[in-house]
């Protein structure tokens, strides 16, 4: 099996990379740090493949996928990993280059490496795109505003495939974690403020990338006429809220 995990550089993405690595499987990881991805390679071993670009830059996506080796092309796992919050400040007043990021990484990434691999995938007539989704994209919150939108377009996105793929043997499954720590996504979001970025799990136990790595790799090791469309995944300590009322005095 021919496993291609974006974001491998750290948190979810090195864990599944990690996770497929142990049950036989090669793996192609994908991260912009190439310092980072030397160090992933390194300890996980030769079957472990690093490739740097960024998923967000269509010709750097599509440079890379070209690139594959023939021995690596035929790839039978995408997993769209790579993506991740910016900022958490109301429309008003949010930064536009952080709702850019957000976009590039968490839509324009996964549309490109979907694109540029499923053609093989349908031909060969078996493979399973697997998206990383998000609680947000079905329950929003204040100062989520393009974060959730994002990961909307994600449930969409992978649910949309399904129909369109419907007859070929390829599979969708968008996986939504909730809240889960161990990972930079709180330090990237809150741009290095690790205070803040700490608080978020105050006294909670959360998800650990272990754990969603655990999700990922059971979903794609169904029997191959099993699709599990979507699976949301939180903590024990996380459950959905009462809406939101504002009272005038």
């Amino acid at each position: 099996m021919i496993v291609f995990v974006t974001g491998a550089t750290a948190g979810f993405g090195t864990e599944i990379a990690r996770k497929f690595l142990k049950d036989g499987a090669t793996v192609i990881g994908t991260g912009r740090r190439k310092d980072r991805l030397s160090k992933v390679a390194q300890e996980l071993g030769p079957s472990f493949h690093g490739i740097s670009f960024d998923v967000g830059k269509r010709s750097e996506v599509e440079a890379a996928i070209a690139s594959l080796p023939a021995e690596l092309a035929a790839v039978d796992v995408l997993v769209n990993n790579a993506g991740g919050a910016v900022g958490l400040d109301p429309g008003p007043s949010a930064d536009l280059d952080d709702w850019d990021a957000m976009v590039d990484s968490n839509v324009k990434g996964v549309m490109y490496c979907t694109r540029l691999l499923l053609p093989g995938m349908v031909e060969r007539k078996r493979g399973h795109i697997i998206n990383i989704g998000s609680t947000a994209g079905e329950w929003p919150y204040p100062g989520g505003n393009v974060y959730c939108g994002v990961k909307a377009f994600v449930r969409q996105f992978s649910l949309s495939l399904r129909s369109d793929l419907l007859g070929t043997g390829v599979r969708v499954t968008d996986v939504e974690p909730g809240l889960a720590g161990g990972t930079e996504f709180s330090q990237v979001r809150f741009k290095g403020d690790e205070k803040k970025a700490a608080a978020v799990y105050k006294g909670a136990r959360a998800l650990t990338p272990e754990d969603i790595a655990d999700t990922v790799h059971w979903v794609a090791t169904r029997p191959a006429h099993v699709n599990v469309n979507v699976i949301q995944v939180m903590p024990t300590d996380q459950a959905l809220g009462p809406l939101a009322v504002h009272r005038t005095s």
